[in-house]
């Protein structure tokens, strides 16, 4: 374990000194070899954490797109910017901060990884990564991937480590800042273990999503929207939608829509091209999903499909007259479990929506965009999609508030979160 620290530290120091159009260039190298091996790292993917094929294809795939992105942007991102004061010279330049920690989840295996990383890297820093224990061959070929890429040997590196060993690593002085994509629980250790030592984390923790859908909100573009959001990845996402609020006008439409739509849902083997929900992670995810959805119908929900757990596999499950006081609505459910809840105005769908801990995103519905525009300052969200599920784009700041965390990931904001934002002012005698 030191030694990898000893050898992330002592590449960074040479790495730093490379100029910013010669490290993307191990960006394109990186986006070669996945697209060529996507197929691969895909079933492997499936084979650790039971995403079907073609999900895990679309991981990868995303991947390169991000890869692309910062070779485009990065020089851009990441040069000195000039201030215009009344002194000779004024800049701010944006230099690395050194060895950073990532602590990654299993739910979207390279997905996670590659958008801390790859803009960590790019601005000059070197990277040790502690991967989900659950998916361990996605840890290591991830390693091998940009070692393969040409990045010099101590860019990236894996940690094979236990949960008990991150305090330590943090608390290491040549860990300069830490990164993690995890729960509640994680984020609050992992801050609390970054704060002792004065060292900037950026956490992007769990989701409580609502989707809303007015009165006058495209029906069938809605449904077909929610289905995705709330399925994909068999609802293991921080983003997914987890608390449907629909107008009651047209409550049992969008139930009666959404539930047909559910049904037609291929279950099986997750790596047959035509499967769409595969079973959960972890046998204890299912189970802790099980206690949540048994707890809220004893405290009134109706179900009206699915509930049922086999194993790790959680049958895809739709819960109306779900009220705030329920385990489905407050707390963030990680599977496919969705939980309905009508109201009668705008103001109460905002007032619901916000009635969460969480604060990463929303997702709203209406053909009256000029209307809600004017309420999206209302929404104690990181991020607000009007008629599109919330979902993360290269382009675009991902990140959270409240108890979904805080930075942020991706876009220009990402790649600056773990530089020197250092002032510099020259005069001249």
């Amino acid at each position: 374990m030191n030694s990898t620290l000893e050898i992330a530290k002592t590449t960074q120091k040479t790495w730093q000194e490379i100029s910013i159009s010669e490290r993307v260039k191990c960006l394109k190298n990186l986006q070669t070899i996945l697209l060529k091996n996507k197929e691969t790292y895909a079933r492997l993917i499936t084979t650790e954490m039971h995403k079907p094929i073609t999900q895990a294809i679309a991981e990868v795939e995303k991947c390169t797109l991000l890869c692309d992105y910062y070779l485009q942007n990065a020089d851009s991102f990441l040069e000195p910017k000039k201030i215009n004061t009344k002194n000779s010279e004024s800049y701010v330049s944006y230099e690395p901060l050194g060895v950073i920690l990532g602590v990654m989840p299993w739910n979207f295996p390279f997905w996670q990884v590659f958008r801390f990383a790859v803009p960590t890297i790019t601005s000059g820093n070197t990277v040790v990564v502690k991967h989900a224990s659950n998916v361990p061959k996605c840890a290591t070929v991830i390693q091998t991937i940009f070692e393969e890429a040409s990045f010099p040997k101590g860019c990236y590196q894996n940690l094979p480590i236990s949960s008990t060993e991150v305090a330590k690593i943090i608390a290491n002085p040549i860990i300069k800042a830490v990164s993690l994509t995890g729960s509640e629980q994680a984020g609050i250790a992992v801050a609390s273990e970054a704060g002792k030592h004065l060292k900037k984390c950026v956490l992007e923790l769990g989701g409580n999503n609502a989707f809303i859908i007015l009165e006058d909100a495209n029906l069938e573009k809605a449904v077909g929207i929610a289905v995705n959001a709330r399925m994909q990845n068999a609802g293991q996402s921080c983003i997914a939608a987890k608390r449907f609020l629909v107008h009651e006008s047209i409550h049992d439409a969008f139930v009666s829509q959404l539930k047909a739509a559910v049904e037609k849902l291929k279950s099986g083997d997750p790596l047959n091209n035509d499967t769409q929900i595969g079973s959960l992670a972890r046998v204890d995810l299912a189970e802790e999903l099980e206690i949540q959805v048994g707890k809220s119908i004893e405290m009134g929900a109706k179900l009206l499909l699915g509930g049922n757990r086999n194993e790790a596999f959680f049958e895809p499950t739709i819960l109306t007259q779900v009220t705030p006081e329920m385990p489905v609505f407050k707390e963030e459910t990680f599977g496919p479990v969705a939980a309905i809840t009508s109201f009668k105005t705008v103001d109460e769908a905002i007032s619901l929506s916000n009635q969460s801990d969480f604060g990463l995103g929303v997702s709203i519905f209406t053909r009256n965009i000029d209307s809600i525009k004017t309420k999206i300052s209302a929404f104690n969200e990181g991020a607000v999609f009007i008629n599109e599920m919330v979902k993360s784009d290269p382009r675009l700041p991902f990140g959270g508030i409240k108890k979904s965390g805080y930075g942020r990931e991706l876009a220009e904001d990402g790649i600056k979160e773990f530089v020197n934002v250092k002032t510099v002012v020259i005069n001249k005698l």
